[in-house]
């Protein structure tokens, strides 16, 4: 009754987990999904309409566009005259300045030159002296007026009319009297007597802008209640792309409401819930064994959640293109730390979340499956960083053909094919060369291990590896052996043959402590000989325990510690424990002191490198190699393991386990082979 209740809580207490998962998950991305306040159709010059018949329901005016109006404006921005104030006291200041410095003749010319230059500064002050750099941008059009304001009158004047310092300094030696006489009026510094007199008026100027840029209407035309607009498979033109704008714009302002963002809301939430739950459901019905694994079920929801925010944010913002975000990169990730198949669903699962927040969603997921597809089909095992380079190569290459082939259905102009969306595809494949750096991100968030990782590990020149080739030669050729063994097998059934290779070079690295005291490593001396059974017993099992210490030190991965203390799983020291037995046959033995620490295999992987260990280790004490001892001794040991329960915790199917005895027999055979016996030379 007791195992019932605790079954029955664990069942609820799982429910209760995964709906928590699938709500967060949901509010996460509907908080950032964008949305408006009026209808929103998703359209764009040059392509076809999407939807059905769309008939004006009310009169609205037909907005011109930004382009239009800034052309309108800058045309009547020609024609407008600014502001400029006449300050007279400067004049009077400046030539007073002028006649004080020069009150006693100007040396080397005669008296009356002081005059002719004060006539000439208040004729160039007549006709106005205007700041450099205003000055410098009105000249530029020469037909450019500004508004002079003597009191309360304004006149016109051409710009080209006025003068600035410096116009105004070259003015006075146009007069040929000024002009013989330059080189001497040069060091008079007359400019320092020239300084603009006509001021802009900032805010009469602005005034007057405003309220000529006010007349300019914002509407060309209008569409009347009933009028049809567009109909479905009609390519949206200039014209009709303007007055579908310009109906958005009175839809948001006549239906703007509280109401209405709830109801996007409501259905945004409904349809995200929807796609988690199903995906949700797809790990409960098929891949149950990811909800024990935190690390898959955070990888999974947080690539799911990830890119649909960002999707967002680009979309709400106008931030470039979605095209850019590299979204084969989750498939990526799923194909190499988990499966294809759940690789497969979560990015259907991304890709149809994403498409709520983009234009042309039909486009938008064809692309990015197809993208997806091709990258979980390029990436069967990692094993080369150049693998990711050719997979972003065939991606992008896959997304830009159907691409095209889209554009090619729906254009009936092949010149008006787009081509700048080519470029997003390069930057997308760009950014997708970045998954090889960031799966050393994602190994060390999540605490995966990818095949990568597993290359790194297995090269002997490894300080470990290294360690135990010269500590314990015997166990580091034995670890070779059965690694090679294993793998085959692996290939055979469809494991993991990296992993297991990887796993098979580690799991006797506790040996390295007492290396005399295991066969492999003994030159005609036994050390055991001078010990008692439970002693020698204690010393082999400690090869475990010893070999997960060092593990620890090395920062070896999880799955590589699984293989150390698996690989004898829950046995027995059977070779000390019978031994024992037969010496003492009236004591009840502990079976404890002999038995392994454990536990049992629980992938297929540790049960390949536990059958392979055991066969390989035995097969050396053979008397003689022929097919009928190898066959026999690898029926009867792995039959013996099977028989002990060593299988039971993993998934292993008879199926694999006759495919690993049909392996390693003749793996063992081909090792063990028979030479032929070469005769002697006669003399």
């Amino acid at each position: 009754m007791i195992r019932f209740r605790n079954l029955e809580n664990h069942y609820w207490r799982n429910i209760a987990s995964r709906t928590a998962l699938v709500i967060v998950a949901v509010v996460m991305i509907v908080l950032f999904l964008p949305r408006t306040k009026g209808k929103l159709f998703h359209y764009d010059e040059g392509k076809p309409w999407m939807y059905g018949q769309l008939i004006a329901k009310f009169d609205f005016p037909i907005f011109k566009t930004d382009e239009a109006l800034k052309a309108e404006r800058d045309s009547m921005m020609k024609h407008f005259q600014p502001y400029y104030n006449v300050n007279p006291s400067i004049e009077a200041k400046k030539i007073e300045q002028f006649k004080t410095a020069y009150k006693n003749g100007i040396p080397g010319l005669p008296q009356s030159y002081v005059e002719i230059i004060a006539q000439h500064l208040h004729d160039i002050y007549q006709a106005g002296v205007i700041d450099p750099l205003q000055y410098s941008k009105l000249v530029k059009d020469s037909d450019n007026v500004i508004r002079v304001v003597t009191g309360k009158q304004a006149v016109s004047v051409p710009i080209n009319k006025t003068f600035s310092t410096l116009g105004a300094y070259e003015h006075l030696f146009v007069n040929p009297t000024l002009g013989s006489k330059r080189a001497i009026l040069q060091q008079c510094n007359l400019n320092e007597y020239i300084e603009p007199n006509l001021i802009y008026d900032k805010d009469r100027s602005e005034t007057e802008m405003n309220d000529m840029l006010s007349l300019i209407p914002q509407a060309s035309g209008m569409v009347l209640e009933g009028q049809r607009i567009i109909d479905r498979g009609d390519i949206v033109d200039a014209k009709t792309y303007r007055v579908l704008n310009s109906f958005e714009q009175a839809m948001e302002k006549r239906n703007a409401s509280e109401a209405e963002i709830t109801s996007t809301i409501i259905g945004q939430s409904i349809y995200v819930l929807i796609l988690i739950g199903l995906f949700t459901l797809y790990l409960a019905l098929f891949r149950k064994d990811y909800f024990d694994k935190p690390r898959s079920i955070s990888l999974l929801y947080v690539m799911i959640v990830i890119f649909p925010i960002l999707t967002s944010l680009m979309m709400e913002h106008n931030i470039l293109s979605v095209y850019i975000l590299p979204f084969s990169m989750a498939p990526i990730f799923f194909r190499v730390f988990m499966d294809s198949r759940t690789a497969f669903i979560a990015h259907v699962t991304m890709i149809l979340i994403c498409a709520v927040a983009v234009k042309y969603q039909y486009e938008f997921i064809i692309v990015q499956l197809v993208a997806g597809l091709i990258a979980i089909y390029s990436l069967r095992e990692l094993s080369k960083r150049s693998q990711i380079f050719l997979t972003a190569l065939l991606v992008t290459i896959g997304s830009a053909a159907m691409y095209l082939a889209l554009q090619l259905i729906q254009a009936d102009d092949l010149s008006k094919l787009d081509h700048t969306m080519y470029y997003h595809f390069g930057v997308n494949a760009f950014f997708l060369l970045f998954t090889y750096p960031l799966m050393l991100v994602i190994e060390k968030t999540f605490g995966f291990v990818s095949t990568v990782t597993m290359f790194e590990l297995s090269n002997t020149n490894n300080e470990l590896l290294r360690r135990l080739s010269e500590v314990a030669p015997g166990t580091f050729q034995h670890s070779i052996t059965v690694g090679n063994l294993a793998t085959e097998i692996a290939n055979r059934i469809g494991a993991k043959s990296q992993l297991v290779r990887t796993g098979a070079l580690y799991h006797d690295i506790g040996k390295m402590l007492n290396p005399a005291f295991f066969t492999e490593n003994q030159a005609g001396i036994n050390p055991h000989d001078k010990l008692t059974d439970l002693e020698s017993a204690r010393i082999i099992i400690s090869h475990v325990t010893e070999g997960l210490k060092l593990a620890e030190k090395y920062n070896l991965p999880r799955e590589i510690k699984e293989f150390i203390t698996t690989h004898h799983g829950a046995g027995m020291a059977k070779y000390f424990y019978i031994h024992y037995k037969n010496e003492h046959p009236d004591e009840e033995v502990n079976e404890d002191l002999f038995r392994y620490p454990g536990p049992n295999p629980f992938t297929r992987e540790q049960a390949i490198l536990m059958m392979s260990d055991t066969v390989e280790a035995a097969s050396r004490s053979l008397k003689e190699y022929t097919e009928d001892s190898i066959s026999e001794l690898v029926n009867r040991l792995i039959d013996g393991q099977v028989a002990d329960g060593n299988f039971t915790d993993c998934p292993i199917t008879f199926r694999d386990i006759t495919a690993a005895k049909a392996v390693l027999i003749e793996r063992l055979k081909s090792m063990y082979h028979t030479r032929i016996q070469y005769p002697t030379l006669k003399a």
